[in-house]
């Protein structure tokens, strides 16, 4: 709960007087433990503290705190609870698991459950009863649109996306971009990773995956446009020809509220929206400068194991890249080798998936020249 999403779910919660009843990070953090000082009756779980944060944990917070990388999911499983799952990366697939297993409510905002488990984390639903509702601002607005309207009206799912601070540029003028310059992002505050994602457009690319696991609608039907103003989250366009658009200023507070409180609405904490004096552009995504989301569409199609593969490698690039041991444009690259090098097969559970992981990112390793 240390990062900007986590930070945000309690700030809602707290608007709209809801109990928390865990809080959870990977390190153990003097903002977490401030965070746990906060909530005296919620446990706490640390997923790899070191030596000393474990001590000094224990210490201050006794029987309530759990550690090690099983006390996540153990917390996700609480019966009644919804659980807003803001891990980072691949780790946070068992949580995701074990929230629906148990028949929660999953507020998800971690990307890899659905890009790398997909199957997976839809059987977990289909057998615990738990329901999964987005929080990424992207498919929270298209689960808004979607609300009320028959599966089978629906003929494209229209993600937008910022087109980040490369949007305009050509391939060639790409080579050359700096880590600075790809973590500022025109309109998002967020981590490096995400960033970086945002300006190759892997994250869009992602977002693909999670929008065909999230709402069973094929590829072919999944378009991304650029609106640089994220003013306009996504759309949907029926088979009427009508569009339905979530329109709202890049707040993640009013996705986050929206999967705590859905079906219902809750007074949020933004000002009045007004569209006086707006100027909303669209614009087609641009295949040659940002492969990375034609590379998101193959794996996608492709099944199995690929997404579990994409998501692995882009990781271990993006870090290269960070670590400024690749270029802008081997990112992409680095990512196709590994979709290229590692076979792609069937996955019916985390273990499988894991595996997967594991398998590119060795892959994406020796692509980016060695390790990270």
């Amino acid at each position: 709960m240390t990062g900007s999403i986590g930070g945000q779910a309690l700030e809602v919660a707290a608007r709209l007087g809801l109990p928390v009843h865990a809080v959870a990070a990977r390190r153990g953090s003097d903002d977490l433990l401030r965070i746990a000082a906060a909530h005296p009756d919620a446990l706490v779980a640390v997923a790899a503290p070191t030596g000393a944060e474990e001590e000094r944990f224990r210490e201050a917070l006794g029987a309530r705190v759990s550690f090690g990388p099983e006390a996540l999911p153990a917390l996700a499983a609480s019966p009644g609870t919804t659980v807003v799952n803001a891990i980072v990366g691949s780790a946070g697939l068992r949580s995701s698991v074990a929230a629906l297993e148990a028949g929660n409510r999953l507020a998800l905002a971690n990307k890899e459950s659905l890009v790398a488990g997909g199957p997976v984390v839809l059987d977990a639903l289909a057998r615990g009863g738990g329901e999964l509702v987005p929080v990424d601002s992207e498919h929270s607005a298209l689960a808004q649109c979607l609300v009320g309207e028959d599966p089978a009206s629906v003929r494209r799912l229209v993600l937008s996306a910022s087109g980040g601070p490369f949007r305009g540029r050509r391939a060639e003028d790409l080579e050359a971009v700096t880590v600075e310059e790809a973590l500022a992002h025109p309109t998002w505050s967020m981590g490096p990773r995400i960033t970086i994602d945002s300006a190759t457009l892997m994250n869009k690319a992602f977002e693909v995956i999670e929008a065909h696991f999230l709402f069973g609608v094929p590829y072919d039907a999944i378009d991304v446009v650029v609106h640089p103003q994220s003013i306009v989250h996504s759309l949907v366009e029926f088979t009427d020809g009508s569009l339905k658009a979530q329109l709202g200023e890049p707040d993640m507070r009013v996705p986050i509220q929206w999967a705590v409180t859905h079906p219902g609405r809750a007074p949020g904490g933004t000002e009045p929206f007004s569209l006086a004096g707006r100027d909303l552009t669209f614009e087609a995504p641009d295949p040659v400068a940002f492969p990375c989301l034609r590379l998101g569409y193959e794996a996608g199609r492709a099944g199995g194991s690929a997404p579990a593969v994409l998501n692995a490698a882009d990781e271990i690039a993006v870090q290269a890249f960070l670590e400024r041991r690749i270029g802008f444009t081997s990112i992409p690259a680095v990512v196709e080798h590994a979709l290229e090098a590692v076979e792609h097969r069937g996955v019916r559970t985390v273990d499988e998936v894991l595996a997967a992981d594991r398998e590119a990112r060795a892959a994406a390793h020796a692509a980016a020249g060695g390790s990270c």
